[in-house]
């Protein structure tokens, strides 16, 4: 994921959403959380997915036992996870502010731009366009979590 290209984001992969994720070494919890909600095979699908992933220190802002909490509960753990994915390749090009797209979870999450920053509801993508072959990764700064 170091590839960058002049325009901030990444040259496309030859690798999926998984593989990609994996290979960065930044996306340990976020990995073992889809692994043990059951979503590996749909991360491993053709798509196009939009994954807004929250990178480890994401993870490690959320209250204390909270994950704990939620790997212990497969359906509302698989409920967070797929709040974090949009069933289509939404390029940074493509979030419009003060729109909503519909995630995988069934409710719309909120793009919203503050200070020149694009927000998901209200995590900060720290990094962009990182393409895949089943579609594209943006990082972020928090865990997001369906109403």
């Amino acid at each position: 994921m170091n590839n960058a290209d002049e325009k901030g984001g990444t040259a496309p992969s030859e690798k999926n959403i998984l593989q990609t994720a994996l290979e960065a070494e930044t996306f340990k919890t976020l990995l073992a959380a889809v692994k043990a909600a059951g979503l590996e095979n749909t991360l491993n699908s053709h798509g196009p997915f939009t994954v807004f992933a929250p990178n480890d220190e994401a993870f490690g802002k959320l209250p204390a036992g909270a994950l704990d909490g939620l790997l212990k509960d497969k359906v509302k753990l698989a409920s967070v996870l797929t709040y974090h994915v949009v069933a289509e390749k939404l390029m940074a090009k493509d979030l419009n502010d003060e729109s909503a797209e519909k995630t995988e979870q069934g409710t719309d999450i909120a793009i919203t731009e503050k200070d020149g920053m694009m927000l998901i509801n209200n995590a900060k993508i720290l990094q962009k366009d990182i393409e895949c072959t089943n579609g594209v990764i943006h990082v972020i700064d928090t865990v997001l979590m369906p109403k």
